[in-house]
């Protein structure tokens, strides 16, 4: 089952304001700065976007199996794919607004756990929106079908 383009926007979306109220959390008790946590959060929202965007298309290119534990598994890989990019940038982020590479490097780790997490179950619920959705797996057609559809 293949995803639309609109489908990918929105899911982004989605997927962006969670995780941004993750990493707004995680900077501000590690920092102990609102101010420096909000910047980190806030300015993760554009590269993000466009990063969970083009992730979303490349997974998309993915043939999807009809067995539910190879989804569920399918579901994890791209938890643990897009972790490694978000956690550089992450990491990218933090550094610039904070200047310590210690306090951008805790951000980064313990957003690993949390957003594997987080991003996990954000993928098994948009498994079971429709929306979005592209059926492109040939059917066998009826001959009364075939009649009906002229």
């Amino acid at each position: 089952m293949k995803e639309t383009i609109y489908r990918s926007i929105v899911k982004g979306i989605s997927w962006r304001v969670f995780a941004t109220i993750d990493t707004i959390l995680l900077s501000w008790l590690i920092t102990g700065h609102f101010g420096d946590a909000l910047k980190i959060g806030l300015g993760e929202v554009f590269t993000k976007t466009i990063l969970y965007f083009l992730h979303e298309r490349a997974w998309n290119r993915i043939k999807e199996s009809d067995n539910r534990l190879l989804s569920h598994g399918k579901s994890f890989l791209k938890g643990v794919s897009w972790r490694i990019f978000g956690t550089i940038d992450t990491f990218m982020i933090a550094f610039f607004f904070t200047g310590t590479p210690f306090a951008a490097s805790q951000i980064a780790a313990f957003e690993v756990i949390t957003k594997l997490s987080l991003y996990y179950f954000h993928e098994r619920v948009w498994e079971r929106v429709m929306w979005g959705k592209i059926d492109r797996t040939p059917h066998a057609t009826t001959v009364e079908e075939c009649i009906n559809c002229q």
